[in-house]
């Protein structure tokens, strides 16, 4: 498989997620299939950030430790990662800033003055990033009219200056070697939270509300930027509590509400979520996980609130959980959470992480399945209105205010089916056997919905079991070792028969999870299914296609 690495590192503020995603396109234009993944601190300046942009003639969504280039902003770039380099290599770096000493062998240090540059031609410091990436495409005979194309898409302010430095870049690097264009084309470059907001928006969302939170703040920033396009009310209020009161209202209205959180910001809402169960007002929550407990890594990733999220709130309720492994997946189950939320009445979560959501992928429209928007059984207008009637599915007609026929009572406390305060134990069963009645319908729905992916060899006896993000590097690695993979999407109401046809046949399953302590493996423990290894991974950052197989290999 045809591939290049490119890494961009400096201080946070250099622009190196900017200068990323202007190497992706690149790529992109010239038809190759790319993935970004993206390291940075919790700090507005100073620290080191770097990205690594992995470009492929297939389909990717993982990264790898080593490199083909690295574009150094400073000297930290040059020391803390040229051991990843090839060893053909290329070190292009600011040498008015770094020197590229103890490359590996064969590797070539292509210096550039870039501070110099940027000062001669009046520009901003943090336009040494576009010089860099300017002397790349020069490296790898990517035609100058690409690079100018690319440019002014991206930078609608100082498109010229920026393509003057640029052009300093291309004409002071060397050519390395000539990358060919690729059969398929361009696609769009999207984040797994930018396909998320996508998703929801598709679905019929009305109203985001979020109080910003590392990783899913994005999603709250893409959809202020679309608002008025789709006509969306996002609100950025006081707190996580109002965020998630908020969205109840709007869904008390009949407008389709979705809220973007973290485990931290999450905490706050938990009793909002047992008042949507309660109240049977839908909500869609973006839960975007990072390492803890408390405020943890607030800017890396982890796999390690799934349980938290399967048992948040007091009391027994039906939830809807999906863990999307990709930009495509991400777009599809966003629209599947809300219309499941709005079918059963129920709250829906879309668990992702930083890898995820602020990870930039390819997206393929072909791949990506859209659904229809779909609209709650409303009360047909016939006797007086039940806001909780009682039916064989336990999913009641729904009507909205201000409908001057119908008194429709929310109510967090126990109640019968108008919506009134009850305390009578008979009628405290019968509500509560309706809420959780639609479990199973919950479940059947789940079930025939794809709800688990089978991947790689798939009459192979060996298979890794994974969910979320992980799905990308456990398709590579396992194609390397010939094994099959196992990735449940849905994660409750868990899709018993879906997995059990899914591992049918293997002898040998392995967990591969960005956690301590194995959730997902406890998980399918609970619905009567075993594995035979974890591989744990949980200092914040995902596996790497090769650390993972090195990791395999030595279990097998």
């Amino acid at each position: 498989m045809a591939e290049l690495s490119v890494l961009i590192g400096g201080r946070a503020g250099f622009g190196i997620d900017k200068a990323s995603l202007v190497i992706a396109r690149i790529f992109s234009r010239l038809g190759w299939r790319v993935y970004v993944y993206r390291e940075y601190p919790s700090l507005i300046r100073g620290g080191h950030t770097f990205s690594i942009v992995r470009s492929s003639e297939e389909k990717i969504s993982a990264h790898k430790n080593g490199v083909d280039v690295i574009l150094a902003l400073n000297q930290d770039a040059v020391d803390l990662h040229k051991t990843r380099l090839s060893d053909k290599g290329l070190m292009i770096y600011d040498s008015d800033s770094a020197k590229a000493e103890a490359l590996p062998v064969g590797a070539q240090a292509v210096p550039l003055p870039a501070t110099a540059i940027v000062k001669e031609e009046g520009a901003q410091e943090i336009v040494r990033n576009i010089c860099l990436v300017g002397a790349l495409c020069k490296a790898f005979g990517i035609d100058r009219k690409v690079l100018v194309d690319v440019l002014k898409k991206e930078f609608s302010k100082d498109a010229e200056l920026n393509i003057k430095v640029a052009n300093r870049g291309y004409d002071g690097s060397i050519k390395s070697r000539d990358i060919p264009s690729m059969n398929g084309g361009p696609l769009p470059i999207f984040t797994g939270n930018e396909a998320v907001g996508l998703g929801l928006v598709k679905a019929g969302l009305r109203a985001y509300v979020s109080y910003p939170m590392t990783p899913t703040s994005p999603v709250l920033h893409f959809l202020a930027a679309l608002a008025e396009d789709f006509d969306l009310k996002v609100i950025h209020p006081e707190s996580e509590i109002a965020a998630i009161l908020m969205a109840l209202g709007f869904a008390y209205c009949g407008q389709k509400a979705a809220v973007g959180t973290s485990g931290g910001g999450f905490c706050l809402m938990v009793e909002g979520l047992s008042f949507s169960a309660m109240s049977e007002l839908p909500v869609v929550i973006v839960m975007g996980q990072r390492p803890g407990p408390s405020t943890g890594l607030p800017t890396f990733s982890s796999q390690s609130d799934l349980h938290f999220i399967l048992n948040a709130g007091q009391g027994e309720f039906c939830r809807l959980i999906v863990a999307p492994g990709d930009a495509e997946e991400a777009y599809r189950w966003s629209q599947f959470a809300m219309n499941i939320s709005w079918r059963y009445q129920v709250p829906s979560f879309i668990l992702t992480d930083k890898t995820l959501g602020e990870g930039s992928y390819s997206f393929d429209p072909s791949t990506a399945a859209e659904m229809k928007e779909e609209w709650p059984v409303t009360w047909g207008r016939v006797g007086g209105y039940k806001r909780y009637e009682d039916t064989d599915n336990g999913v009641s007609p729904i009507a909205f205010v201000p409908d001057k026929d119908a008194v429709i009572k929310v109510n967090s406390y126990e109640h019968d089916e108008y919506g009134i305060s009850t305390e009578d134990p008979a009628m405290t069963i019968k509500m509560q056997d309706k809420r959780l009645r639609k479990g199973k319908y919950l479940a059947e729905d789940t079930d025939n919905a794809d709800a688990v992916g089978v991947y790689g060899d798939k009459g192979s006896k060996r298979a890794l079991l994974c969910w979320g993000s992980n799905k990308g590097v456990c398709i590579e690695a396992a194609k390397t070792l010939g094994f099959k993979v196992v990735q449940p999407v849905v994660l409750s109401p868990f899709p018993v028969n879906r997995y059990r046809e899914a591992v049918q046949g293997v002898d040998r399953l392995i967990a591969v999870e960005n956690n301590a302590t194995g959730q997902l493996a406890r998980l399918v423990k609970y619905n009567g299914f075993s594995v035979d290894a974890i591989v744990n991974k949980y200092d914040g950052r995902p596996f790497t296609v090769d650390e993972l197989a090195e990791k395999l290999k030595k279990i097998i």
